[in-house]
């Protein structure tokens, strides 16, 4: 899925905010969930982008880590933007190894769909509206004014980590990919 959201996300305009066809959608989950075999490069790339956004909506306790929550909210209103890589990097120690490799993968794909902006019309802002709610949502069930706000913070961070995302994950991020 990551490496053809890599292939093709950059020159998909709408990527990740278009949703794949809902009916479409619900055939692969069944198929992937029974271990049967799928290739998604026959599909459309905005069924694999709402595939993609499934699976980590059902990542239990989110990729971020829902117990963290509080941590990662609040790390965008300290100091400036060297501290807050600081406390990001600090943040992502304390995460369990295969969601820091996934996490990684994630943001060497939405850098690259970032880089492109222009022609898919998805810059880091845009996609962290679209993927923040995918990434981390809080342990208890909230209010919707609260809710809200919360949305709002987690979507800063998401736009924060994805344009700072060489410097928090390192530059090979840009070539996890390899030579596609």
């Amino acid at each position: 899925m990551l490496s053809l959201l890599y292939q093709e996300g950059p020159s998909t305009e709408g990527i990740f905010r278009r949703s794949g066809s809902a009916k479409t959608c619900k055939e692969l989950k069944e198929k992937l969930d029974s271990g049967a075999e799928v290739d998604l490069a026959c599909e459309s790339i905005f069924v694999t982008a709402s595939l993609f956004k499934d699976f980590l909506r059902n990542i239990p306790g989110s990729i971020l880590s829902s117990q963290l929550c509080d941590k990662w909210i609040s790390v965008m209103d300290q100091g400036n933007n060297e501290e807050k890589i600081k406390n990001i990097q600090r943040l992502i120690e304390q995460l369990p190894r295969a969601n820091v490799v996934l996490l990684r993968y994630i943001f060497g794909v939405l850098h690259g769909i970032e880089m492109r902006s222009e022609e898919n019309q998805m810059n880091a802002f845009n996609l962290a509206i679209c993927i923040a709610p995918s990434l981390l949502w809080p342990p208890v069930s909230s209010t919707p004014d609260t809710e809200s706000e919360f949305t709002k913070k987690i979507s800063s961070l998401v736009q924060f980590l994805t344009e700072n995302c060489c410097r928090i994950f390192g530059e090979e991020i840009t070539s996890l990919f390899g030579e596609i």
